[in-house]
């Protein structure tokens, strides 16, 4: 009887715990996709599974390299993608090496290019993401946009106002500093080239026009506006006049997706490289313009980082650009936003302002990270002036859209837009079309039509220059 016990107990343990075995690898997550975002900011790497995933990491100095401990999960076919996704211009990775650990544990080593700060949260589902597990690793030199802005006039040609800046204009003197050593640096961050049709990633080759190749003319003889490339006397000044282009959405976060696939985020960029070409080509009254883009390639920045940006180069205005979306494919044509510190102008305004300002939710906002709470009070410092100062841009603009396409609404909304608080910077968001109306999405993804709008844009951005010169505002570093 004591034998026969025995067995039962040894067989009731061993039972008990292939049961635990069976429960804890039903706890494990599986990982169902991976992807590695490459920019000159800092480089992403995402791992999305079916349940949220625990890791830790630890870094070694030399060479450069990070390990990735991610606990319960095996090793799989979508986690050995990792080592493919790396790409050879990745600013900041050199390769991934994938391998199970231990029984239950994946390790990732990260070779690196440079000493980078990781930062490493995870996300809760979203949108058309599951649980997300994001490793951002920032190279140890912050890039400043202010150096990406004069690394690219110096790839282009020495600009008159930086050989002899007004001693007024702390922009102009910063740039004057630095173009001695900015023609002997990298790339500028606005090297993606354009291509006929759509952007993929920063890969994409051109049919037309690139970054490093001739520009495309600023507008076409004849077009109204023109003429203000010669402009008025009193908007002769010794700075730059610099107009910060936001294309909307990128990397994690592709924006608004129409019928036919087309994506916000490729459509939208290629729509900013079209014009910062031609306000890279035009002058007024012999003072260069330059385009700022908040990002030049497919990668996602948080929306106070855009204002950020905008502000460290000393922007004259801000356009971000974006293709609207509705849930049903009838609504159709373009609108332009301004801010509002009260109320939206319209409910169709506050539905846009909330869809708009969920992109960090989507894109992946480390929401620990240090700063953002310093920033989210800097979006509340709005000023009645930056606001009246936009309607004026935003109602330009809209007039020149409406001469090549339909308009949504005949005047310029406002909403709670968070991207649009630079508090000294007039600001406006541009709905190029709806990009789920099965036609506009076909004239979005159209050369012909991409070049009209750039046009027009270019055209709205002389009127608005031609009525309120840059320098009737005060300039200040920060």
């Amino acid at each position: 009887m004591k034998r026969r016990s025995l067995v039962q107990q040894g067989a009731l343990v061993l039972t008990l715990g292939l049961l635990q075995r069976s429960a804890l690898a039903g706890q494990n997550a599986t990982i169902l996709t991976v992807r590695v975002w490459p920019a000159p900011e800092y480089s992403r790497v995402t791992i999305e599974s079916d349940a949220a995933l625990s890791a830790t990491q630890t870094q070694v100095g030399s060479p450069p390299r990070l390990a990735v401990d991610i606990a319960g999960v095996t090793l799989n076919p979508a986690l050995k993608e990792l080592v493919a996704k790396v790409k050879a211009d990745d600013p900041n990775i050199d390769g991934i090496r994938v391998g199970q650990y231990s029984a239950d544990v994946v390790r990732l080593v990260i070779d690196l290019k440079q000493g980078v700060r990781p930062q490493m949260f995870t996300l809760s589902p979203v949108a058309a993401y599951q649980h997300r597990l994001v490793l951002d690793l920032y190279p140890l030199r912050s890039l400043d946009p202010l150096d990406a802005l004069v690394a690219q006039i110096a790839q282009a040609k020495p600009a008159p106002a930086a050989s002899a800046p007004a001693a007024s204009d702390p922009l102009g003197e910063l740039m004057a500093q630095r173009l001695g050593q900015a023609a002997q640096s990298a790339a500028p961050a606005n090297s993606a080239p354009i291509t006929s049709t759509a952007i993929t990633g920063a890969t994409s080759t051109s049919s037309t026009a690139t970054a490093t190749a001739s520009p495309a003319p600023p507008l076409r003889a004849g077009s109204p506006g023109a003429n203000l490339t010669q402009g008025p006397s009193y908007l002769t000044t010794d700075r730059l006049i610099i107009v910060a282009l936001d294309p909307g959405h990128g990397g994690e976060d592709p924006g608004a997706i129409g019928p036919g696939g087309t994506q916000e985020k490729n459509v939208v960029l290629k729509l900013a490289y079209l014009l910062r070409d031609r306000i890279n080509a035009t002058t007024v009254n012999g003072t260069p313009m330059r385009a700022f883009l908040t990002r030049d390639a497919d990668y996602f920045v948080p929306l106070h980082v855009r204002v950020q940006k905008a502000r460290r180069v000393q922007a004259d205005l801000f356009v971000s650009l974006h293709a609207d979306a509705f849930y049903t494919p009838t609504p159709q044509g373009a609108s332009v936003f301004a801010l509002s510190q009260g109320g939206a102008s319209s409910s169709a305004a506050r539905w846009m302002a909330a869809k708009e300002n969920k992109a960090d939710l989507i894109g992946g906002l480390n929401v620990k990270a240090r700063g953002v709470e310093l920033q989210s009070t800097l979006l509340d410092m709005s000023t009645t002036a930056q606001i009246v100062d936009s309607l004026k841009l935003g109602g330009t603009l809209l007039g020149e859209v409406g001469r090549v396409g339909k308009l949504h609404k005949g005047q310029v909304e406002q909403a709670s837009f968070a991207v649009l608080k630079a508090p000294d910077i007039p600001s406006v968001l541009v709905e190029a079309a709806f990009i789920s109306n099965p036609a506009e999405e076909r004239k979005l993804n159209s050369e012909d039509f991409q070049n009209q709008l750039a046009d027009a844009l270019m055209r709205g951005l002389l009127g608005y220059f031609g009525k309120n010169p840059p320098l009737a505002r005060s300039r200040t570093v920060g």
